[in-house]
This record gives C-alpha cells, structure tokens and sequence, in this order.
C-alpha cells in the first residue's frame, strides 16, 4: 500500500543544506501517460494479427473436421453396400453358418468338390451344439 499513495507533504529537507531547494518531481504510481501515436499503432496492427490468426485457425479446423467427415461418409457409404450384398434376404444359407452369412467369418463349402480336391485341405471348424 506504500507504493500507491500520494504523498500530502512534501519531504523535508536535511538540516545541514546551505540552500533551499524546492522538492523534486517524484513521478508516482497514479500518474498516467497516454500512449503515443506510434504504440497505438503498434497495438492495433498486434490486434489485427491475432484476430487473423485465430479466423485462420478456425478455417484450418472447420476444413479438416469436414475431409474428416467426408471421408467417413465414403467409407461408410463402401461398407454398407459391400455388407448388404452379402446379407441375404431372409432365407439362412445352405451350410447354415450365420457368421459366414453376415461376411464376418469366410464362407466355407460344406464338403469339397473336384476342383477343391487338388487344393490345400480345408480344416472346418463347427461348434458344438
């Protein structure tokens, strides 16, 4: 609290001076000095420059949030047509697997062909019932 008042007396003076002086100007803690024409400048052009910065973030952010969702809408689009074809349309499947029926696990003949005969055997797995 010392730092922010105004002295009422002026401050007294040593008793061995030879001369009077009148006191000194002590700038104080109150005292106010308009900023000149060239910090006002310089204030509103870092003014201008962080509003710019920011709208430019903000473009930059609103871009990349819409590639993000476009690119989600694509893929989804891709993955609902390819899982369509795929699901029948009501009727369960000849080897009866529904895992193979929805495309989560491959689709595997029952009990091999000619064709599958000169392949590598196929281990079936089926689960217990």
């Amino acid at each position: 609290m010392a730092l922010f008042f105004k002295p009422s007396e002026p401050a007294a003076t040593p008793l061995l001076s030879v001369r009077a002086t009148a006191p000194a100007a002590v700038p104080s803690a109150l005292h106010f000095e308009p900023p000149s024409v060239r910090e006002l400048r310089a204030q509103s052009v870092h003014r201008a420059q962080v509003g710019l910065g920011g709208l430019a973030a903000m473009l930059l952010l609103v871009g990349l949030a819409n590639i993000i969702m476009d690119r989600a809408r694509l893929s989804d689009a891709g993955t609902v047509t390819t899982n369509a074809s795929r699901v029948p349309s009501g009727k369960p499947s000849a080897n009866g697997d529904p895992m193979a029926d929805i495309g989560v696990a491959p689709d595997m003949p029952s009990s091999p062909t000619a064709a599958n005969s000169r392949a590598a055997p196929v281990v079936v797995v089926q689960p217990s019932r």
